[in-house]
Parts: C-alpha cells; structure tokens; sequence
C-alpha cells in the first residue's frame, strides 16, 4: 500500500477513522481468577490479555533486591495473532526488547520501595495484532496493576502516532504500520503530563516530531479517561459483590 492510499481525499483512513480519531476501546479487568490482578484490553483488533502477581517471594533468591521490588516482564505474541502463522518462540529477541521496554516504563512508577525483598511478576499475552500491540500491553499492565492494587504514583497510558501525507495521524493499525509510516509510541503519565517511555520505530524529520508527540500524548489522554471508567465500574461490582 502506498502512502497516498493512508488517507482518502475525502479525509479518511483505510479503517474509516479521521486521521486524530482512536481505534474504538474495549477493557475489563478481573478476568483470571488465579492471578492477582488481570486484564484483557481491545484497541481496535488489537487484543492483549495482561496478568500480575504479588508482591511475593522472589523465585531465585539471587535477583532478590533488599531495598525494593523487583519488577519482571513477560511479553509474549500469540502464534494465531497474525495471518503469519508460524510459532513464536518466548525468548524471541525482539519480544525480549519490548518486555525490557515496559519494565522500564513501571519502574519509574511501581512504589517498589513499599515491598522490599518481592518481586512484581507481569505477563503480557497479545492475542491478536492489528497494530499498537506495544501501546495496548502497556495499557492492559496498567489495568492489571491497578486491579492487582499494587499502588503507583499514576496510571500509565499509551498509545502511538504517526506522519503520513503532511499531517499527524493517530493510533496507527496493522495497514498503517506495514506501509512503513514513521510510527511513535508514547507512554504518558497523564496526572503530571511526563513522559515515561518514547519509541519511535523510523526515521521522522526533527520538524515533525513535535507535532507527533503531541497528538500521541493526547491520545494517551484520551485512554486515560476509558482507563478510569474501567476501575471505577470494577470497583462499583467489587463493592456490590461485598456488601450482599
């Protein structure tokens, strides 16, 4: 696909979405009863399934930290997550990075000081890929976290944008993605506004970067708000499921 073919003359995308407009949201948290805290988070066909447990004993007594937590990523991409239907292998390099990448992102807000000698184990199953699949497990961990509740200085929301046709677009899909559009991945806080985590996965003049950042960090404003909605409906059935 060319880049022309990204936005029709009439201003809409390959998906029918105005260029700022997100992919259509779908989340819930509490759906495995072994873990925890869990996740399942729908952006557009993107799927992620995100799952937490602890505080607990360290598994190898080698990595145990004496003065905090320690926070360990699993990421992983279903082989039916694609139409390339080939096996991927859990210690696949690339998906060693991005589990690397979210670490990084909560450890800057996990309070891992409240539980010296733990660790924090999150898993993170993408099951099904239709762009994003970065932004959409950062967002599922927030939810599983939150559900977990382990306490964190603020939520952190993700979402990515790109530059296609002199204009920023917003949450990039698979067709978008694979036409080679520089494509950025922004995890915000969106409480403060900083900016914990920032990918960008192709070249991007300097002169754009700006505008791209932006509209990335708008977007991780907007889920913010399907974030919360989704906590507060939890929290409304948790507290029905006690008081009867």
């Amino acid at each position: 696909m060319s880049r022309l073919e990204i936005i029709s003359p009439e201003g809409l995308r390959v998906d029918g979405r105005r260029p700022l407009e997100l992919r259509r949201v779908n989340s819930r948290t509490a759906v495995l009863s072994q873990a925890d805290g869990s996740a399942y988070i729908e952006q557009g066909n993107t799927k992620c399934l995100a799952a937490v447990y602890g505080p607990r004993e360290p598994t190898k007594r080698a990595a145990l930290l004496h003065d905090r937590a320690l926070i360990n990523v699993e990421y992983s991409v279903a082989s039916f997550s694609s139409g390339e239907r080939k096996q991927k292998l859990r210690r696949d390099r690339r998906l060693m990075e991005i589990a690397s990448t979210i670490k990084r992102t909560f450890e800057n807000v996990i309070l891992t000081t409240t539980f010296p000698r733990s660790e924090i184990d999150i898993y993170l199953q993408v099951l099904q890929i239709d762009g994003g699949a970065l932004h959409t497990a950062i967002n599922a961990a927030t939810l599983a976290l939150v559900d977990a509740g382990i306490p964190m200085t603020d939520y952190v929301c993700a979402c990515s944008a790109g530059y296609v046709n002199n204009q920023a677009i917003l949450d990039l899909n698979y067709l978008e993605e694979s036409a080679e559009i520089p494509t950025l991945t922004v995890a915000l806080l969106p409480k403060s506004g900083k900016i914990t985590m920032l990918g960008l996965e192709s070249r991007l003049h300097l002169d754009k970067l700006e505008p791209v950042i932006q509209l990335a960090s708008d977007g991780c404003k907007q889920l913010k708000e399907n974030i919360d909605a989704t906590i507060r409906e939890s929290t409304k059935s948790l507290a029905k499921t006690i008081l009867q």
